[in-house]
């Protein structure tokens, strides 16, 4: 817990020494610009093979350009301030999923897992952390909001890059696992949350993992989506 403040902390005091540029189109004096975050602002439905068609999954931009950057830049080169953006635009979103599906405005979010060793690089699990920046957001605008921190990647697991689609089933398989004691409640609304779907081999993991404990998710929503 220490490290990871520590590291929080010099990241922050990076952000103050150093001058700010947008992670999307390096323009300065902002870490995200209006332009870039268009890039973000639609909700697209994804489909894949691996996903059932219910619960819906919705991912807000392409995984190109600006938005890749923006992931990339918050996931593994420690622009941590990207955490509130990024938390911003997946609130929207959930408000958007929330009208369509005409779905209690109550949610409670599950943040797809981190690899340990990759959290461990990145300064902590970066699900997780946008998962409680958007709780923080929606409660305050009167959308209460939990985070159910409850899936973890088991040890044996590899990097997904470069995996094709029957790789990454078989390199999650029986490796998304449930943390008893950060269940949501058995009637909660749940949102699976992600940064990314590629082959949606994640999302099918923890859908399986969280149906095992009688957990229904009620909607998939992810930051970006490849083409398919």
């Amino acid at each position: 817990m220490r490290a990871s403040l520590l590291r929080d902390g010099l990241s922050g005091l990076v952000d103050l020494l150093l001058p700010m540029h947008c992670a999307g189109c390096d323009a300065a004096g902002t870490a995200w610009c209006p332009d870039c975050a268009r890039e973000l602002g639609g909700l697209h439905r994804v489909e894949r093979p691996l996903l059932p068609p219910d619960p819906p999954a919705y991912a807000l931009g392409r995984y190109r350009g600006a938005a890749r950057r923006a992931v990339l830049a918050y996931k593994e080169s420690g622009h941590r301030h990207l955490a509130d953006p990024l938390a911003r635009h997946l609130a929207t979103g959930l408000r958007a999923i929330t009208e369509h599906h005409q779905l209690d405005h109550r949610w409670w979010l599950v943040p797809a897992p981190s690899r340990a060793i990759a959290a461990r690089r990145r300064g902590g699990a970066h699900m997780r952390r946008i998962a409680h920046r958007t709780s923080e957001l929606l409660t305050a605008a009167g959308w209460p909001t939990g985070v159910a921190d409850c899936l973890v990647t088991a040890r044996g697991a590899a990097d997904s890059a470069g995996l094709d689609a029957a790789e990454r089933v078989r390199n999650l398989s029986g490796r998304v696992l449930l943390q008893n004691g950060r269940l949501p409640p058995r009637t909660a609304q749940l949102v699976l949350i992600d940064d990314v779907i590629t082959t949606a081999a994640t999302a099918a993991a923890c859908l399986a993992a969280l149906g095992t404990a009688g957990r229904a998710v009620d909607a998939v929503l992810s930051l970006t989506a490849t083409a398919g």
